[in-house]
């Protein structure tokens, strides 16, 4: 179950061969997100489990699921970005409907991240459902 925003990144996806290529797409795409206040970037938001610093603020109003989030990595910022694409706008209570894993490796991305990164890519997701559960 996926939202339309992330259908659009597999649709663009398939029109980039290379991995290369991906790897370049994902990171301009964290490049175009608003950088997080330096007031969020509190022990609060920081997820464990990543190699590189990653802050991720989760917002629940009306029932609707939105998080921001940043990293000091391009390419995990790129992931952030990703994910907001896949887990923005959902009911809450679909957020854990969501097989993340499955989604993502639709796009290759399970066969491309270092170990390190996967963990990360892992511990956000994993922060996402528990904020989702915890609603």
């Amino acid at each position: 179950m996926a939202t339309a925003a992330f259908e659009e990144i597999v649709e663009d996806f398939e029109f980039l061969e290379d991995w290369e290529d991906r790897y370049r797409f994902v990171i301009e795409q964290g490049k175009a997100m608003e950088p997080l206040s330096d007031a969020l970037k509190v022990p609060a938001t920081k997820v464990d489990g990543c190699a590189s610093q990653v802050w991720l603020h989760p917002q629940i109003s009306d029932g609707v699921f939105r998080f921001d989030g940043e990293s000091d990595a391009m390419i995990v910022n790129g992931l952030i970005a990703v994910l907001r694409r896949l887990y923005n706008d959902l009911p809450v209570a679909d957020v854990l409907d969501v097989d993340a894993r499955a989604e993502m490796a639709r796009l290759g991305l399970n066969d491309h991240l270092s170990a390190q990164r996967s963990n990360g890519l892992r511990a956000m997701i994993e922060r996402i459902r528990s904020v989702a559960a915890a609603a």
